[in-house]
């Protein structure tokens, strides 16, 4: 079994089944009927919740446990979301498909695999697109509330205005804030918020 079945194995919803308070807070930037790729969206709460607000969402996810819970939260809250098992790292990224996509929390990846996901983001995003990243910062380490423990996986500001220089960034900034998502992601926390809109 993976790191990440076995993390999500069980009844309980490892980082909950509440949507993640830095997407939740861009509500006013959703609109409904719109394309949406959750990516490494694991159980699905923000996929589901993006549903909720009337976008057509793909979940896409890599453990084969988690999107069987995401299918199973969907269903219990009664909305129809698209979840597929995806290896991120091989997945042949559609071109201009999605109006918007969600990356919460996607530091598994080291920075050869962050690149390449990255360019896979921007690839799938249709001309004037939507960035919704949320990511722990380096100082994550001292506080261990959650997120990778290798320091070259978390995201510093510099990081992402350079990698995505080549979009429109309306939103970027460091902050340390309490978090409670399930039994994942629960205390202070060293976080970065990112909206970047894919030029025109």
């Amino acid at each position: 079994m993976s790191v990440w079945n076995a993390r999500y194995a069980g009844e309980e919803y490892h980082f909950g089944t509440e949507p993640n308070a830095f997407l939740v807070s861009q509500q006013n930037r959703l609109q409904p009927g719109t394309s949406c790729l959750a990516v490494a969206d694991g159980e699905g709460r923000n996929g589901v919740w993006l549903t909720e607000q009337g976008l057509q969402v793909l979940s896409v996810d890599s453990a084969s446990v988690a999107v069987e819970k995401a299918r199973a939260l969907a269903q219990l809250r009664g909305v129809k979301m698209d979840c597929e098992l995806v290896d991120l790292a091989h997945w042949d990224w559609p071109e201009s498909r999605f109006d918007l996509v969600a990356g919460i929390f996607i530091q598994y990846a080291n920075p050869a695999a962050r690149e390449q996901q990255f360019a896979g983001i921007k690839r799938c995003l249709k001309p004037g697109g939507l960035l919704l990243l949320q990511g722990y910062t380096p100082r994550q380490l001292e506080y261990k509330t959650g997120g990778p423990s290798a320091a070259e996986n978390l995201y510093t500001e510099a990081l992402l205005r350079d990698a995505f220089a080549d979009m429109d960034i309306l939103h970027l900034t460091e902050h340390d804030s309490e978090l409670c998502e399930g039994a994942g992601h629960c205390g202070m926390s060293a976080l970065i918020d990112l909206v970047a809109r894919k030029r025109t």
